[in-house]
């Protein structure tokens, strides 16, 4: 066993605490599910949010997935101007026997744009909620590329 480093990043509607929770439990169900991950394998998760998003902490998410005995911290991303917004962040740092190769980033909605060959494309984020897929046409365009 190993403790590896898995990233992930996404988006939320509004400062809300709705908002938050809603953007913030998609990202992590993803995450669960493409790395097939239990909670006792976690070690610790680091939660940011970007300054704009103060109206409840991501981690309480997290908790609903039975991540009850995982330690885990909010804080602000730096205020860098021209930034994404509205932006939830996440480190999950997971025991596991797999290499960093096999590990899967998860980068939804307006985040995709900071890590582009990391995100999830529309057609993957809804076979891995068991949602519809969207037609073809609908599915993702990568976005140009932000600094991160």
């Amino acid at each position: 066993m190993i403790c590896r480093g898995i990233r992930g990043a996404t988006t939320s509607a509004a400062n809300t605490a709705e908002d938050i929770l809603e953007a913030t439990e998609e990202l992590v169900k993803v995450l669960i599910q493409l790395n097939d991950i239990a909670p006792d394998d976690i070690a610790s998760a680091v939660f940011t949010t970007t300054p704009d998003l103060t109206a409840w902490f991501p981690a309480l998410a997290a908790r609903e997935f039975g991540w009850t005995e995982v330690p885990m911290i909010c804080t602000h991303e730096m205020a860098v101007p021209g930034s994404l917004q509205k932006a939830v962040r996440v480190l999950v740092h997971v025991n596991t026997t797999r290499r960093a190769s096999e590990m899967r980033h998860v980068y939804l909605k307006g985040a995709k744009q900071l890590r582009p060959e990391w995100g999830i494309t529309d057609i993957e984020l809804a076979s891995v909620l068991g949602a519809e897929s969207p037609s073809p046409n609908e599915a993702d365009v990568a976005a140009v590329p932000v600094v991160n």
